[in-house]
């Protein structure tokens, strides 16, 4: 499978995995809509997992590093867009970027080899 075809199925997995947790988790703390939930989701993902993906490798060449480094800033990253778009405390988007990035973190190890 072609390098960019992995990243289409992590993209697809990421968004099947986090959106839903994602929403769960800002309805619990907030109460916010789904639909802007979803949308808080879906661009989260969308904005840092090229980066994640393509960036990142073109300035960090140790695979460890890429992936703690990386993940460490998409963790950091989203909680800001979920803070910003959603209005919610960064607290709470810290929590549901944490919660949803460990979430595909752990099952995208098993998903994807």
């Amino acid at each position: 499978m072609l390098y960019e075809e992995q990243f289409l199925l992590a993209l697809f997995l990421t968004l099947l995995i986090e959106v839903p947790i994602a929403v769960w988790l800002c309805n619990f703390f907030a109460k916010t809509k789904p639909s802007k939930s979803i949308f808080a989701g879906i661009t989260a993902s969308a904005l840092t997992l090229p980066y994640l993906w393509f960036v990142l490798p073109a300035f960090i060449f140790d695979r460890t590093i890429i992936v703690i480094t990386g993940e460490f800033l998409v963790f950091i990253i989203e909680a800001v867009i979920y803070n910003q778009i959603l209005d919610i405390k960064l607290k709470h988007a810290l929590v549901v970027s944490f919660v949803a990035n460990a979430a595909s973190f752990i099952l995208g190890l098993f998903l994807i080899r």
